[in-house]
């Protein structure tokens, strides 16, 4: 996967799709955060560990309008946008962690 921009937002998912949005200039960095839940806050009390969803941008400001913009979304939308990119919500990260 190219992954040519330098922010981020991204949707991650548990197995009973509780959704987490959020922005990052590191992807993969986060996303590994995610899975070994070492975060504070809603993402260590809930296993969001599936990247379902990602998008690219070149400018801060940007991304952290667009975080802002599906926050604010109802879920169903959130859903919509998932289903476009990733019908069948796998893991988009699956090939960035290490073999076991």
């Amino acid at each position: 996967m190219a992954v040519d921009r330098h922010y981020f937002v991204y949707l991650m998912a548990s197995r009973t799709h509780v959704l987490y949005c959020g922005v990052t200039g590191n992807l993969e960095r986060r996303t590994h955060q995610h899975q070994h839940r070492s975060l504070e806050g809603l993402s260590s009390h809930y296993p969001c560990t599936r990247l379902v969803w990602f998008e690219g941008f070149d400018d801060v400001r940007s991304a952290i309008g667009r975080e802002k913009q599906i926050k604010r979304w109802r879920r169903e939308k959130k859903l919509a946008l998932i289903r476009k990119m990733n019908p069948c919500w796998v893991d988009l990260s699956e090939d960035w962690r290490p073999e076991k």
